[in-house]
């Protein structure tokens, strides 16, 4: 029998968290800290800050400040990390900074269209070091989903806004919470709106030679 293989996930988001227990994986956590307003500012200074850019390398960075540590304590794990942002108008848009820029936010997006965008960096930690290699190490892609947002009137954007919800999580919305409702449709993964993309999770983590059951360790 082969031997269970733990994920290790490098994100604080409840909704990450969420949709691989779902799907059969009780991962173990590592929030890396890492400074993003700086990660992004140096993004900028070399041309590179499309939100395709932006979420890669912050899923990248978050990754990678955790890696050491994290392969230390489970040198077999698969490291998960992942970044989101909404790109509305080839602007990448995050968390709002406070509930002003939420409101102002959905004023901007409602009745239209915008994509989310969610940068994967995937690692074997096991293969790190190895003089060669005997397989591939890591991958890193950009999944993204467009997001067709309900027409919502000012009251409506006000007591979404004073739920809390939107200040948590990049693009002022969720598809999984209290503001699915105000989602009317959406070409592309599912998962990839809610922080993760499983279809791409599973078919990076086989693209490093190992099986995707190999992680289930939830009944």
């Amino acid at each position: 029998m082969t031997p269970h293989r733990p994920l290790v996930l490098a994100s604080a988001s409840p909704a990450r968290l969420a949709l691989l227990r779902g799907a059969g994986i009780e991962p173990t956590v590592r929030v890396s800290g890492v400074d993003e307003p700086a990660i992004e500012a140096a993004l900028a200074a070399e041309g590179r800050s499309s939100p395709a850019d932006v979420c890669e390398a912050l899923a990248i960075a978050k990754g990678k400040a955790v890696l050491a540590d994290v392969r230390a304590e489970l040198p077999a794990a698969v490291l998960v990390a992942c970044d989101s942002v909404l790109d509305l108008d080839g602007v990448a848009l995050g968390k709002p900074a406070d509930a002003a820029e939420a409101a102002a936010r959905w004023r901007a997006m409602r009745g239209r269209t915008g994509v989310l965008r969610t940068g994967h960096y995937v690692v074997r930690l096991d293969r790190l070091g190895e003089r060669p290699a005997t397989g591939p190490v890591a991958t890193s892609h950009v999944v993204s989903t467009t997001v067709r947002f309900a027409d919502l009137d000012d009251a409506t954007i006000e007591a979404y806004v004073g739920t809390g919800e939107p200040l948590r999580v990049a693009g002022a919305f969720t598809i999984d919470g209290i503001g699915g409702p105000f989602v009317e449709e959406l070409e592309g993964d599912h998962t990839n709106v809610v922080g993760l993309s499983l279809p791409f999770v599973r078919s990076a983590v086989e693209s490093l030679d190992i099986r995707w059951t190999d992680l289930w360790n939830r009944t």
